[in-house]
C-alpha cells in the first residue's frame, strides 16, 4: 500500500511516531506530574487543583484501592461526569496496576448491570447523584466496593458544603438511595493517605481501559485499548496538532475546554490525557447543557483548545453572549462524533476566527485515525488524512482494497487499533482483517490526495433512551 497521504502532511508533521519511549501510561503520567508539579491541571466550579495534587491524590486513592484486596488488572468502573474526583480516580485506577471502565452516568438499570457484568467490575467510583442506579442492580453484579463522590466535597469545606446542600436538597438532583457498603470519597483518600501505593509492573500489552462502544450495531462491546493503544493516540494527536500549536502566540501551558464527557473516548485522549501529556489545564464542564454557565465559565479564561461535537458548537454560537468572549488565544477547535456542517463552520470562523477542524474516530482506535491538517484554514467537507504510523485502506465486502476514488469499508491499521472486543473473540474476528485492519463500518472514499469522506453507514441501530 502506497501511502499517498503522507504527500499531504503539513511540513514539520512526522510519516511516523515512535511509542515506545513510553511503556506504560503511567509512566507518561509521572513524568507529567513531576515535570509540571507547579502547573494548575484541572479546574472546575471555580476550583483548580494542581498536578502535584493530583499525583498526591490519586496516590492516595490508588492505595486505598490495593487496600481493598482488588488483584492486579481488575476492572474499575467509573460513573462520573466532568468533576475534580474523574481525573484523580482515573490516575489511580492505573497507576494500582488496574483497568478502567468507563461508564456513561446516565445509563438506566438495565445498561449498568450488563456493562458492569460484561466487564466483570469489582469496584466502582460513582457520583452519589446516580448511586440510586446502582442501588437497583448491584446486588447481581460482582461489585463489592463501592466509593462515592459528591459534587462538593473537592471544592473546599465552605463552598462544598453549600453546592451539596443546593444539589441535594434544592435542585433535588441525588435521588434517594441504600448502599450500605459505599465509602465515601474524601474517607478513601484520608485512609489511602496512611497507606503505601505499590507500583504496577506495567507494560505496552496490559490492558488499560475497557471503553465500551455505544451500541449501534447491537450489544455494547468493550474495546480492550491497552497502554500502547492509548500511547501511541496521545503522541499521534500531539505531532499532528504541531503546526496549529507553533502559530502565534506562543502559548506555555495550555488551556483545554473539557464540555465532552470524560467517559467518552474523544474527551478521555484529547482533552484529559492530552492536557497531561503537554502540560495544560482542562476546564471540567460537569453539565455542558447548561449554556448559559458554559459561556460564562468560558468568560474566565484565555482558552487555547476547544474540541466539541456539531450541536455543542451550534449551540454556543446560539448564545448572545458567546460573540463577546476572547478567542484571541483559540488555536484549535476540533470536531468529532458526527459531520462538520460546512453553515456552523463558517458561522464558527466568522465569530472565532478558527474553522472547526474534523477528525474522525472510534473507541477502537483510541480514537483518532484520521484528521484534517490543524493548521488549515478552508473548511475541506472531509474527515482528513490518516494520522502518522496510520494506515487507512477502502475495503469491498470480500476483503480487497479498492482503486482510489471507490467507495467502500474503511479500514484502520495502526498502534492505536484496540486487542480486540473484551471476552468476545468471534465479535473481534469479525472487524479485524488477516492483515491487522479494524473494519469500521463506515464506507467512504479516498481521494488522490490521501483525504477520505464517509458516505453512508454500513449497518446501523437507532437506540432512543436506552
Amino acid at each position: 500500500m502506497e501511502k499517498i497521504w503522507i504527500h499531504s502532511y503539513p511540513t514539520g508533521v512526522p510519516a511516523e511516531i515512535d511509542y515506545t519511549r513510553y511503556r506504560s501510561l503511567v509512566q507518561l503520567m509521572d513524568e507529567a506530574f513531576s515535570q509540571y508539579a507547579n502547573r494548575n491541571a484541572y479546574a472546575c466550579m471555580g476550583k483548580f487543583i494542581t498536578y502535584a495534587e493530583v499525583d498526591a491524590l490519586s496516590k492516595q486513592l490508588g492505595a486505598w484501592l490495593q487496600g481493598q484486596g482488588l488483584a492486579r488488572g481488575a476492572r474499575v468502573a467509573i460513573m462520573m461526569p466532568n468533576v475534580l474526583q474523574y481525573p484523580i480516580a482515573l490516575a489511580a485506577v492505573l497507576r494500582a496496576g488496574y483497568i478502567v471502565v468507563n461508564v456513561n452516568p446516565l445509563y438506566t438499570p438495565r445498561e449498568l448491570e450488563y456493562q458492569l457484568n460484561d466487564s466483570g467490575a469489582e469496584a466502582i467510583i460513582i457520583l452519589e447523584n446516580f448511586a440510586h442506579t446502582l442501588e437497583n442492580i448491584i446486588a447481581r453484579t460482582k461489585v463489592k466496593t463501592v466509593v462515592l463522590a459528591s459534587m462538593g466535597e473537592m471544592l473546599g469545606t465552605a463552598k462544598g458544603l453549600l453546592v451539596n446542600f443546593v444539589v441535594r436538597n434544592v435542585k433535588k438532583m441525588v435521588p434517594d438511595f441504600s448502599l450500605p457498603q459505599a465509602v465515601k470519597f474524601s474517607t478513601a483518600l484520608r485512609e489511602g493517605a496512611s497507606m503505601r501505593l505499590q507500583p504496577a509492573s506495567l507494560g505496552h500489552d496490559d490492558i488499560a481501559f475497557l471503553q465500551y462502544t455505544g451500541g449501534t450495531t447491537g450489544l455494547s462491546k468493550g474495546a480492550m485499548l491497552s497502554h500502547r493503544n492509548v500511547i501511541a493516540n496521545l503522541l499521534q494527536n500531539e505531532a499532528w496538532l504541531q503546526p496549529a500549536m507553533d502559530k502565534p502566540p506562543k502559548v506555555e501551558a495550555l488551556i483545554f475546554v473539557c464540555a465532552l464527557p470524560l467517559y467518552h473516548i474523544f474527551a478521555l485522549t484529547v482533552c484529559c490525557l492530552m492536557g497531561t501529556r503537554v502540560g495544560g489545564m482542562n476546564i471540567l464542564i460537569p453539565n455542558p447543557r447548561d449554556i448559559p454557565g458554559l459561556v460564562k465559565e468560558l468568560g474566565k479564561h484565555r482558552f487555547n483548545m476547544l474540541p466539541a461535537v456539531i450541536p455543542l458548537y451550534n449551540a454556543l454560537l446560539n448564545h448572545p453572549d458567546f460573540a463577546k468572549l476572547d478567542f484571541s488565544s483559540l488555536k484549535l477547535c476540533n470536531g468529532g462524533g458526527m459531520a462538520v456542517q460546512k453553515a456552523v463552520n463558517d458561522r464558527w470562523r466568522a465569530v472565532t476566527g478558527k474553522s472547526i477542524i474534523e477528525g474522525y474516530g472510534l473507541s477502537e482506535t483510541a480514537p483518532v485515525a484520521t484528521a484534517n491538517p490543524a493548521d488549515a484554514d478552508e473548511f475541506t467537507g472531509t474527515i482528513g488524512l490518516p494520522l502518522p504510523s496510520t494506515d487507512i485502506a477502502i475495503l469491498d465486502d470480500a476483503g480487497q482494497e479498492l482503486p482510489i476514488g471507490q467507495p467502500g469499508e474503511i479500514a484502520i491499521r495502526g498502534p492505536q487499533v484496540m486487542e480486540g472486543y473484551w471476552e468476545k473473540p468471534e465479535e473481534t474476528a469479525r472487524v479485524m482483517t488477516r492483515e491487522g485492519f479494524f473494519r469500521s463500518g463506515d464506507i467512504g472514499i479516498m481521494d488522490e490526495r490521501g483525504y477520505v469522506s464517509i458516505v453512508a453507514r454500513k449497518k446501523a441501530m437507532v437506540l432512543v433512551s436506552g
